[in-house]
């Protein structure tokens, strides 16, 4: 049956670009206060709804906050358009690999973001279909998203019985390097969007499972439950690497957590060796998992090499909705939460993907120890 694509262009309002700013040399849209040059950090033109007030202003101009962020994101439109689904046939995969792409209307030189969903309860969510607060976010500030449909997402309805189900866990990884493997060809299927595409700066970000799917991509090795068998499936490729509440080490599950989801007790974080952003809400436990205090942040302490940590405070394992609109799988409801989580990310990714760019660097300085900041930023 012959498929139906759909290029829907939708205005999205945000706090960082002007439709008249020009890309970075990274491909990236900067805010218009990014850089310190510029007078201001680029954070600064939302740090009193991300990064906090001081005592005095948190007093009197607490309940103006989400006004003043709402208030922002209205004064700047970016179009973005959606593509999808482009669907690929892949090797070894019980059904074919189906992708959306999100891209900003217009600007060149854009890198890539592939987002990896994670194992939730929801139907949707879980699929090409969610995690619209990011792939509007990142796609609106210059880059060009990709989601993937994994093959435990509960839209495919695989057989539970399949081997690996219902993770797939060694075909997630898979996934990402194929898409790399063959971005021409999945751009090209995007009227428009193929001269615009520096297909030389990927990025990766991982949400639960789907940390764990970038943990692989990183260099953690994983041994079959199955098999015995080590699977290495680090991704060199890649110019930048984000988990977002991941698993952490097997030494922190719990047994009912081992015998249901046996793969997470054979990882092994001692070979992640590539360079990655840990994102960890300090309030995500689950005693499903695990009971120890900051288990999702196991990947920046346990592993070696260069890592940051992003701990955002009063965030549970969905960070405000970072998974989907209104959805509610969504323990801690914060669209300024969001923001923030997806504001940090970005300023990881400009950094990662030009040296010369502070962002993360700045952001840093923005965050640590100022009264009211919503998180803290740790590098090794």
């Amino acid at each position: 049956m012959e498929l139906c694509h759909v290029i829907k262009y939708q205005y999205i309002m945000t706090a960082l670009i002007p439709t008249t700013q020009k890309q970075n040399q990274s491909g990236l849209y900067p805010s218009a206060s990014k850089l310190k040059s510029k007078a201001v950090i680029w954070i600064a033109a939302s740090c009193l709804m991300c990064f906090g007030l001081s005592a005095q202003e948190k007093a009197s101009s607490a309940s103006s906050n989400q006004i003043k962020t709402f208030n922002k994101m209205k004064n700047s439109e970016t179009a973005v358009m959606s593509y999808g689904p482009i669907v690929m046939p892949v090797a070894d995969r019980y059904v074919d690999l189906q992708l959306k792409v999100t891209a900003p209307a217009t600007g060149g030189n854009l890198p890539v973001l592939i987002i990896s969903h994670g194992h939730g309860r929801s139907n949707f969510l879980s699929s090409l279909y969610g995690y619209g607060p990011m792939a509007d976010f990142f796609s609106k500030n210059g880059l060009v998203v990709i989601q993937p449909t994994h093959q435990n997402s509960k839209t495919l309805a695989l057989d539970a019985n399949l081997p690996e189900a219902p993770l797939f866990w060694s075909s997630r990884p898979k996934d990402i390097t194929y898409i790399i493997d063959n971005l021409d060809q999945i751009i090209s299927k995007v009227p428009g969007l193929s001269t615009r595409v520096n297909k030389e700066q990927v990025t990766v970000v991982g949400h639960s499972m789907g940390g764990h799917t970038v943990g692989m991509l990183a260099g953690m090795q994983v041994k079959d439950p199955a098999t015995a068998k080590t699977v290495n499936a680090i991704e060199k490729r890649l110019k930048a690497y984000v988990m977002i509440g991941a698993p952490g080490a097997p030494a922190g599950l719990v047994q009912s957590a081992r015998d249901h989801y046996p793969v997470l007790n054979n990882g092994d974080f001692s070979t992640m060796t590539q360079p990655v952003l840990i994102v960890n809400g300090d309030k995500d436990i689950n005693p499903n998992f695990s009971v120890v205090d900051q288990w999702r942040a196991d990947g920046y302490f346990v592993s070696p090499g260069h890592k940051s940590l992003l701990t955002v405070y009063g965030a549970e394992h969905i960070f405000g909705g970072i998974s989907g609109y209104d959805s509610n799988e969504t323990t801690d409801e914060s669209p300024e939460r969001v923001e923030f989580v997806n504001q940090c990310i970005l300023a990881y990714l400009r950094s990662a993907l030009n040296p010369k760019d502070n962002s993360w660097a700045d952001a840093q300085k923005a965050l640590n120890d100022v009264p009211g900041s919503k998180g803290r930023i740790d590098n090794k």
